[in-house]
C-alpha cells in the first residue's frame, strides 16, 4: 500500500488531499497544527499540533514518521495575508515565506531519508509566484513567498533528479476554500481530484516545472 503525507490536512485542498487518497486505498498520514471533526471520520494516521513553521514540531512529526517509507509528499500548508502597498507589515511578510516557501523545505529535508527512489514531491504553490503573470499586483507577501516556493521547488528537483525523486510546483485554480472567504472558481474536492492527476501523471521528464491544475505549464 502506497503511503501519502499530506501537511495542512485539515481542511480545504488538504483535507479533500487526505479523503480522496484513503477513498484510493492509500495509507494516508494527515499532517495539521489543529485538527478537524471531518478528519477524524476518515481512516487515516493523524499527527496534529505541527506547526511547520517550528523545528520542534517537524522533529515530532519526522518521529511520529519513524523510518516508514514515503511514496508522495504533499507540502500543502500555507498562509494568505492582504498586504497592500501603504499598508505593509513586515512581520505579515516574513510569517508568510515562513510558512509558503520555508516549511516545505523543512518538511521536505525532515523527510527525505523516507523518500526512495520512484517518490514523488508535490509543493503546493500559486500562479501568483509567477513573476511573468502577475497583471495585477499588490499580495506582496503571498506572491513573494510563492515565488521563492518555486524556486526552492526548482533547486529540490535538481538536487533530488539522481535519487530518482520527482518534484513538481502546482497551481491548484481559484478554489472555495477558508483561505479567500470561499469566492473561488472550483471546489476544493475538484481542485483535489485534479492536482491527484497531475501528481500521477510526474514523471522525471516533468520533475521541476510549473503546472496549473489543469494540465497548463505556468511561465516562471
Amino acid at each position: 500500500m502506497k503511503h501519502v503525507v499530506i501537511t495542512g490536512a485539515n481542511r480545504g485542498i488538504g483535507f479533500q488531499f487526505a479523503k480522496q487518497y484513503c477513498d484510493a486505498g492509500y495509507n494516508v498520514t494527515a499532517v495539521c497544527r489543529n485538527n478537524s471533526k471531518q478528519l477524524t471520520e476518515l481512516d487515516v494516521t493523524i499527527i496534529e499540533g505541527i506547526d511547520v513553521t517550528k523545528a520542534a514540531d517537524l522533529l515530532r512529526m519526522q518521529e511520529s514518521i519513524g523510518d516508514t517509507t514515503v511514496d508522495i509528499l504533499i507540502n500543502n500548508a500555507g498562509l494568505l495575508n492582504k498586504d497592500e502597498l501603504g499598508e505593509i507589515d513586515a512581520g505579515s511578510l516574513r510569517a508568510q515565506y515562513e510558512v509558503n516557501a520555508i516549511a516545505p523545505l523543512r518538511v521536505t529535508e525532515a523527510l527525505l531519508d523516507n523518500l526512495h527512489d520512484g517518490s514523488k514531491v508535490a509543493l503546493i504553490t500559486s500562479r501568483m509566484g509567477s513573476i511573468a503573470d502577475n497583471g495585477s499586483g499588490s499580495r506582496y507577501g503571498y506572491r513573494m513567498s510563492k515565488a521563492a516556493l518555486n524556486a526552492a521547488g526548482k533547486s529540490l528537483a535538481l538536487d533530488l533528479k539522481d535519487q530518482g525523486i520527482a518534484v513538481v510546483l502546482l497551481h491548484p485554480g481559484y478554489v472555495q476554500t477558508d483561505m479567500v472567504g470561499h469566492r473561488g472558481d472550483i471546489s476544493a474536492s475538484e481542485a483535489a481530484q485534479r492536482l491527484i492527476q497531475r501528481i500521477d501523471e510526474l514523471d522525471m521528464e516533468k520533475s521541476g516545472r510549473f503546472f496549473h491544475s489543469n494540465g497548463e505549464e505556468l511561465p516562471w
